[in-house]
């Protein structure tokens, strides 16, 4: 249970990476994922990589530059443009259903602008899905200049779209509907400089 807790990923470059383990029975026709994170990183870094063996950034998210999110899904890409970070979390919730095609985007609880990525799709379900870095081959093949620095938190990922209301109370960290990777349950391997602290401030 890391409630309240903190994965700090202490270099710039970093090596350093966080196994997450869930096993999706079947392939994912929807998906939202959420998590929590503070840097002051100004170059490409990767937050959340999930990678099949067919696909390495079946699900990727990814921030390019400070006013920019990204989110993949079976490779494509949609950009968020988002102000640039005043020096403090930010918390995004990404959702993505097959049947419409639809990618929602949400930063610190509020919705951005929908857009339209890979339409009938599925999200393999054997997968390896790690934090602070991004794969460019399954498991494997980190760049470090791509590589999260800072600290991250709260994250979060169901097989389900959710609503409005849970999105808004995933930001608020309320109680939530179960999922397929919880932080308050989580099963996870910390590979390289990855040190668990306290939450220094909400």
């Amino acid at each position: 249970d890391l409630y309240r807790k903190v994965f700090v990923f202490r270099n710039d470059p970093s090596d350093a990476y966080v196994v997450l383990r869930a096993k999706p029975e079947q392939p994912l026709q929807n998906f939202t994922l959420c998590l929590r994170s503070y840097t002051d990183l100004t170059r490409p870094h990767g937050l959340f990589s999930y990678a099949t063996k067919a696909q390495d950034n079946d699900i990727l998210l990814f921030k390019p530059k400070p006013s920019e999110y990204r989110l993949y899904v079976g490779g494509k890409f949609v950009t968020f443009r988002v102000p640039e970070g005043r020096g403090d979390w930010e918390h995004v919730c990404a959702s993505w259903e097959s049947a419409t095609g639809i990618a929602e985007f949400w930063l610190n609880g509020k919705p951005w602008p929908r857009k339209g990525l890979q339409r009938g799709y599925a999200v393999g379900a054997e997968a390896a899905i790690l934090l602070g870095q991004e794969q460019d081959a399954f498991g494997g093949g980190f760049d470090v200049y791509n590589s999260f620095s800072g600290e991250l938190a709260d994250v979060y990922l169901w097989d389900v779209g959710l609503s409005p209301d849970k999105m808004r109370a995933a930001y608020q960290s309320l109680r939530l509907p179960p999922a397929l990777l919880a932080w308050k349950s989580l099963s996870y391997e910390a590979k390289g400089d990855v040190v668990v602290k306290p939450r220094l401030r909400e």
